[in-house]
């Protein structure tokens, strides 16, 4: 299948980089490499470090980006390993780094990963082929209680416990083995009336399985830490999200790298040594456009947050 994603936010997020054109860029999330070829036609003697998960990323960018070859390195890893990453190219610090979190388009549409709710597929939703934990193994083997965990705080799902509950009774009898077998759990498991408001009865549970299965939250916060400290002076950092709790995290994040001191109001001097390493270039979110909305409707809960190094 090929590879087909359609870049959010694209024009924001490149203006929102400031690019030099001998500067070393890293685009943390290749996908489509749509948001790498845009900064790549910026570039004269400058690089562009492009990492992603997936190796079907990297394949299709060795193609895409193949006339600039000259200039970019492909990466097949996770943003959260930037540090060593960037040891193992011997480059110690870089310009700017931009981050287009969730899942792609790609990923979607191609059944047989398992992230829709909408095609059936086998229960996967890996990012990564190559890891170990599927959405089956989440499904099957988590218990009741870690079920409805999950699905409350990744999902911010409602019915968490109700759906719990189902997929806990009917995996007693078999395997819960493919994505159009855990729609049918879901919808059982959510009452009728509610059913019929809101968006499809599957799409927060599948939203917070495919958060744990990649772990796309737990290694959020200390991969901006780590980007920041392997930014230049005036270096930006430009992440794209889409939903509240990875939003939450970049706007708090950003704001701890902003204090000077993180030290308890009652102390009468600063003992922490905070020191402050970024000011923030968006004091809310950049949100797409009405026509960027229309045109590619996945773009509507897309926020862009930028910060700079100082």
């Amino acid at each position: 299948m090929e590879y087909k994603h359609v870049s959010v936010l694209y024009d924001e997020a490149l203006e929102g980089l400031n690019i030099k054109k001998d500067g070393i860029y890293i685009d943390g999330t290749l996908g489509g490499a749509g948001h790498s070829k845009g900064i790549l036609d910026r570039l004269d003697t400058g690089k562009l470090i492009g990492i992603d998960q997936d190796i079907n990323a990297i394949n299709n960018a060795k193609k895409k980006l193949k006339e600039y070859e000259d200039k970019v390195i492909l990466v097949h890893n996770n943003f959260k390993n930037i540090k060593s990453i960037l040891k193992d190219l011997d480059i110690d610090t870089v310009d700017g780094v931009l981050l287009d979190l969730g899942v792609s388009s790609y990923q979607l549409d191609e059944a047989s990963r398992g992230f829709s709710y909408m095609q059936d597929a086998p229960l996967d939703m890996r990012m990564d082929e190559f890891s170990k934990i599927s959405a089956w193994d989440i499904v099957n083997n988590y218990s009741e209680e870690e079920l409805n965990r999950i699905i409350s705080e990744y999902g911010e799902e409602r019915w968490s416990k109700r759906i719990a509950k189902f997929i806990v009774n009917e995996r007693m009898d078999k395997s819960i083995d493919t994505t159009r077998e855990l729609v049918s759990v879901i919808k059982k498991a959510i009452p009728k009336g509610a059913r019929n408001d809101g968006p499809h009865p599957g799409k927060r549970t599948f939203q917070a399985i495919r958060i744990e299965v990649n772990k796309e939250l737990s290694i959020l916060k200390d991969a901006i830490l780590d980007i920041a400290s392997v930014l230049n002076t005036k270096g930006r950092i430009c992440i794209i999200t889409f939903h509240s709790l990875e939003d939450r995290i970049v706007k708090n994040t950003f704001k701890y790298l902003y204090k000077d001191c993180i030290c308890p109001t009652e102390y009468p001097i600063c003992r922490c040594d905070k020191k402050r390493e970024i000011k923030i270039i968006t004091k809310k979110p950049i949100m797409p456009s009405q026509y960027e909305i229309e045109t590619n409707p996945r773009a509507r809960s897309a926020k862009l947050r930028i910060a700079q190094k100082i």
